[in-house]
């Protein structure tokens, strides 16, 4: 089950959060408001490819990462978003599109949206696409050690 192996893993660094069920949703929108956050508090994932290695970018619900912004700051051309297909084996402990934002664990650099790193608490979907986990973001950060970038969103 993939929401336990969420739960198990900060079990095990001993870290406090409370998960939420929730009924299927499958946008970032959804899942926050079914799980009553906030969207610039729900931390959405999203899987690029920058040059020939995947990474996750992780941003409010309220908000869309520009490529052309993302792609200035990391100061490559070559930054796109990877598809399903090219994603879809790397993450075989979750759901399609219900990723948590744990890079680390599945060998993907994180980058994240400076936005969600001035929030106290952040939520993020738990490897389904019912339920949610909510943590600290100091939490957060020193579990992931994400980059954080002020890239801008719209």
């Amino acid at each position: 089950m993939p929401g336990a192996q969420v739960k198990a893993y900060l079990d095990s660094r001993g870290i406090k959060y409370v998960s939420v069920r929730h009924s299927p949703a499958y946008t970032a929108a959804e899942v926050a408001e079914l799980a009553h956050v906030a969207g610039r508090d729900f931390a959405k994932t999203v899987v690029v490819m920058i040059e020939n290695g995947m990474a996750m970018v992780v941003l409010p619900a309220s908000r869309r990462v520009l490529l052309a912004d993302l792609r200035e700051m990391l100061e490559t051309t070559h930054v796109r978003l990877a598809s399903e297909a090219e994603f879809k084996d790397r993450f075989p402990d979750c759901e399609l599109g219900a990723m948590p934002p744990f890079g680390h664990l599945y060998g993907m650099k994180v980058y994240v949206s400076a936005l969600l790193a001035e929030e106290k608490e952040i939520a993020f979907n738990a490897g389904t696409h019912t339920e949610v986990i909510k943590m600290s973001y100091a939490d957060f950060a020193e579990l992931v050690q994400p980059t954080v970038l002020d890239f801008v969103t719209t």
